[in-house]
């Protein structure tokens, strides 16, 4: 089986997701120190993982009708859901020395990341320069 690479919306939001996680992480250890830092690490990683996740099920699709596409982003938002439903339930099970503010403030801030994806566009950047006439 040939993986295709992830469609541009979803490497980008996933990088921001990144970049978002390590900052809190930073911010997270400089207030409440390793467990800080852990606690938001595991924030962002539950969306990182489920958004990961659900781009590779949605590139994976070859629809050819409107129901199709739909029928395959609807089960990819199923998977996404259940991903991030059972992180939730492993991460705060799991680790005992949870700093909760970290853990949520990281999570809802990639959740609004991942929710900016809207915004991205689906193409490639074209490189080669534009004749200085056309504007």
């Amino acid at each position: 089986m040939v993986s295709k690479r992830q469609p541009k919306p979803i490497r980008t939001v996933t990088r921001w997701q990144l970049i978002a996680t390590a900052a809190l992480m930073l911010v997270a250890a400089l207030v409440w120190g390793l467990e800080g830092a852990l606690s938001a690490a595991l924030g962002g990683a539950i969306n990182v993982v489920a958004g990961w996740v659900y781009g590779w099920r949605v590139s994976r699709g070859e629809a050819r009708t409107a129901g199709e596409a739909l029928r395959t982003m609807l089960r990819a938002e199923a998977i996404k859901v259940s991903l991030i439903f059972a992180g939730l339930l492993l991460a705060l099970s799991g680790y005992k020395s949870m700093v909760h503010v970290a853990f949520f403030a990281t999570f809802v801030i990639t959740v609004g990341v991942f929710a900016a994806a809207i915004a991205v566009p689906d193409v490639e950047e074209n490189k080669t320069p534009r004749p200085a006439g056309d504007q």
